[in-house]
């Protein structure tokens, strides 16, 4: 698939999530924005379907959390810090270019 372009730059701003979906709507991204660095990862929550875009972001750990069961995840490595969740986020490479942001979606 490759690199997609997710949003505008303009459209994200320090302490922003925002869900985007791909692949015809059948895999949702979740994006952050902390401190001028940029996530990616899975943005459906691995324990039960759940957007996470509607979860809550920690800044200064950088996870976010899932607003149905409570399941942190941390945004660097997709890991899951607490139950009831204990699969990981797959994360994906983020870069911001002048015409917008961009995520790594990778054939698997």
């Amino acid at each position: 698939m490759g690199w997609i372009k997710v949003c505008e730059n303009s459209s994200l701003k320090d302490g922003d999530i925002i869900g985007y979906d791909y692949n015809d709507n059948k895999n949702r991204l979740l994006i952050a924005k902390i401190k001028d660095k940029l996530f990616a990862t899975d943005g459906i929550c691995t324990h039960q379907y759940a957007d996470l875009s509607n979860g809550f972001l920690n800044e200064e750990e950088k996870t976010i959390t899932c607003p149905l069961h409570m399941s942190a995840f941390n945004l660097d490595n997709g890991i899951a810090l607490n139950p009831p969740a204990e699969e990981p986020l797959k994360t994906f490479k983020v870069i911001s270019k002048e015409d917008g942001v961009y995520v790594l979606i990778e054939e698997s």
